[in-house]
């Protein structure tokens, strides 16, 4: 039977999601066949092409996933209307996007002046479940105290925060060490109560996910709001419509923008859907601008929208940090329901903006976590490395250079130098992203694996040489880290999944080329050791004599080897008699005018400046070794 097309097989495995492991069965069946290597090639090249595809369906697989989970929890509370329903909500999506054990919630009661556990999940004590708090006790007492976020990696032994037998014993029933409490804040300034996510492990929170977690708590103080201002409008018959329409309403945004950022869509996309809702022309600005604005500022501190002339103003913050503001113009007045629909746009637009920054610091790590391993040890699983490689769009099996880039001309103190370390690290982490490579800091500085083939959308992929890709990537992270930046290349590694330990061994050749670059005054550019002529030698530890040979004296060589002449022989006898055409013409025995015309021709062939100082030591030492390898050979 005729074998099915290759892209058909493939489309096939795409379709119902097979693992990668899958995509060799098209290639295997078709050797098994006898088929021609033509069609293995295009069988190779169509595998490649349809786990590149899977790559990348995964990752958005992963990133609509990511985005689903924030964008339910605030539909949650345009749909949900029970108080329960929406705080169980937010805990539950605490404890998914954090990847804790257990996530919790606290609610101040007024009267009593102390908090209690309002919700739970994944808690398994009854006496935990139970907990009350005083302000100042614990970490969440302290957090409701002070209206700040606290966070402890190992509770039980953290000497911060005030121990009392009740919550430690609880603490310890519930087996909790990690734990992070974020206050739940009402318009800026009352803490209704604490939002936690925590471990039974020891575990160090980052500060996105402090940010996030302050933003689902931001979220459940709004819930809180609505839920009570419900309640009281169920309460009196008179304001029932209007409660109502704002219900109904905020959905309606909700559902509009849950549906845009599921379909991809960016800040200005949730910006133009709270326009068209609101009858105005709503803009994002950038937190650089923004934070010049006396509004944005206003705003930020008390947690609502505030008018600014014709225009209103609503700050987009997570955790503290500033995102930007979203300006409202056109609009000299907003009634209740608008306004809270433009403070809630606010908040999508801040749990968008984290989750695409946790996406691209997520891939950063990862793609740094491979390059570490591969530096740190030479074995590994070949399939494993191309798998792992494939889902960040890199090919370990092309060639690739290993690159050390170091920060140079910092002059002021400790603060600046370790800015100027993170903006090398973020230049070189997005460069990774772009071209298809890995990156990774260490020892001070930053380590890069880039392919060799660079691929431009108006053309197909360039070989660029070692060298060249240095200096590119001097010059590139040079002008993003704001200071010149040095970068050192090793030769080629061939395939890094193939010959893991070859990635290892390139790393002190890298360094070895930017401490070569720093000695010699040329700080602030990129080589490898083949730019340093003998001394490239000294630099690898192939020492190989034969490339350097063929570097200096290359053109020379096949000069000879296709005319029959012997210009080699001349250049020896012209540096043995002192660079004197007058006394080489003795020892060749011929006349001084055939001297002259061979060094014009080697002039040709190497450059002008081939009897220049620096050179001419080179072209000497190239020549013996060439003379020595003859008499080894023969």
């Amino acid at each position: 039977m005729p074998r099915a097309r290759p892209d058909a097989a493939y489309l096939e495995l795409l379709t119902r999601r097979a693992p990668a492991e899958a995509y060799d069965e098209p290639l295997a069946e078709a050797r098994a066949a006898g088929a021609s290597p033509e069609e293995l090639a295009s069988l190779e090249s169509g595998k490649l092409l349809a786990l590149r595809i899977r790559a990348e369906l995964e990752g958005r697989r992963r990133r609509e996933a990511e985005l689903t989970a924030l964008i339910e929890t605030v539909h949650d509370l345009a749909g949900l209307r029970d108080l329960d329903d929406v705080l169980r909500a937010i805990v539950q999506r605490a404890r998914s996007l954090l990847g804790t054990e257990v996530a919790y919630m606290t609610l101040t009661d007024n009267e009593r002046g102390d908090t209690y556990m309002r919700v739970t999940e994944g808690s398994v004590s009854a006496r935990f479940q139970q907990l009350r708090l005083g302000m100042g006790e614990g970490l969440g007492g302290l957090v409701a105290q002070t209206a700040r976020p606290y966070v402890t990696d190992d509770y039980p032994a953290d000497e911060r925060f005030r121990h009392t037998h009740t919550i430690d014993s609880a603490v310890g029933e519930e087996g909790l060490v990690a734990i992070l409490g974020v206050p739940l804040l009402l318009g800026g300034r009352d803490v209704i109560g604490v939002l936690y996510a925590a471990d039974r492990r020891a575990r160090v929170f980052e500060r996105e996910q402090v940010a996030l977690l302050g933003s689902f708590a931001a979220n459940a103080a709004v819930a809180i709001d609505n839920a009570r201002l419900l309640s009281e409008t169920r309460d009196a018959l008179a304001d029932l419509e209007t409660a109502n329409e704002m219900i109904e309403r905020a959905s309606d945004v909700h559902d509009r923008l849950t549906e845009l950022v599921l379909r991809g869509g960016d800040v200005t996309d949730v910006a133009g859907a709270v326009a068209e809702v609101l009858a105005g022309r709503v803009e994002f600005v950038e937190p650089v601008v923004a934070s010049a604005r006396t509004a944005v500022e206003r705003s930020r501190s008390d947690g609502y929208a505030v008018r600014d002339g014709d225009s209103w103003v609503t700050a987009v913050s997570a955790g503290g940090e500033l995102l930007g503001a979203l300006v409202l113009h056109g609009h000299p007045a907003l009634d209740p329901v608008d306004q809270r629909t433009f403070e809630r746009a606010a908040m999508v637009t801040s749990l968008l903006l984290l989750a695409r920054r946790s996406a691209s610091e997520a891939e950063q790590r990862v793609r740094g976590e491979l390059l570490d391993e591969l530096l740190d040890a030479t074995r590994h699983d070949p399939r494993l490395l191309r798998d792992r490689a494939a889902r960040l769009h890199a090919d370990l099996d092309a060639p690739h250079v290993l690159l050390s880039a170091r920060l140079d001309g910092h002059t002021g103190g400790d603060a600046e130098e370790s800015m100027g370390r993170q903006r090398l690290w973020a230049a070189a982490s997005h460069l990774a992203v772009t071209r298809h490579g890995l990156a990774a800091a260490r020892d001070g500085g930053t380590v890069l694996l880039l392919p060799l083939a660079q691929k431009s959308r108006d053309s197909a992929a360039q070989d660029l040489t070692a060298s060249r890709l240095a200096q590119d990537v001097a010059a590139q992270l040079g002008v993003a880290a704001g200071s010149p930046v040095t970068v050192g290349s090793s030769a080629t590694v061939p395939a890094p999944a193939a010959q893991p330990g070859a990635v290892a061994a390139a790393y002190p050749e890298a360094r070895r080329c930017v401490d070569a670059l720093r000695l010699l005054g040329r700080s602030g550019q990129g080589a490898a050791a083949e730019d340093f002529g003998f001394l490239g030698m000294l630099l690898t530890d192939s020492r190989d004599v034969g490339s350097f040979v063929r570097r200096t004296l290359g053109p020379v060589l096949d000069y000879d080897a296709r005319r029959g002449t012997d210009l080699v022989t001349t250049m020896e006898a012209y540096f043995a008699c002192g660079m004197s055409p007058a006394r080489a013409k003795d020892e060749l025995h011929v006349h001084v005018n055939t001297v002259a015309q061979r060094l014009e021709r080697v002039a040709r062939l190497l450059g002008d400046d081939w009897q220049a100082p620096e050179r001419a030591l080179e072209t000497q030492l190239a020549l013996r070794l060439h003379r020595l390898a003859d008499a080894v050979g023969g």
